[in-house]
């Protein structure tokens, strides 16, 4: 069984609970460091159109009713492109709901 970490990150803050021992923001930094850009994961100019057909026929949040910003992926395509393209895994997302509550949906799968 992997040990829990009860030390300090390099930067400084305090890591428990974690198998790594870098904190949160680092592990962000280094997980973003192998991501490839949003150009390189499909949301290129053919997105944006789509995005915004999408958004002008539903412009409402599907969680809140609020204006909505951004076209989310019900589930993540994770790079296979049947799943980023299909319609009716898309939904339409304030951003506070897709930047807090739909990751903390995702994050607990």
């Amino acid at each position: 069984m992997p040990y829990k970490c009860g030390r300090v990150c390099a930067c400084g803050r305090i890591v428990t609970g974690e198998v790594r021992c870098v904190c949160q923001s680092h592990r962000r930094k280094e997980v973003d460091k192998r991501r490839p850009n949003a150009n390189d994961r499909g949301y290129d100019s053919k997105w944006k159109q789509a995005r915004r057909a999408f958004l002008d026929k539903h412009p409402h949040c599907a969680m809140c009713g609020k204006p909505a910003v951004v076209v989310d992926h019900k589930t993540p395509h994770r790079g296979d492109k049947a799943k980023f393209w299909d319609k009716g895994n898309w939904q339409p997302l304030c951003a506070h709901h897709h930047n807090s509550t739909k990751q903390s949906i995702e994050r607990s799968k």
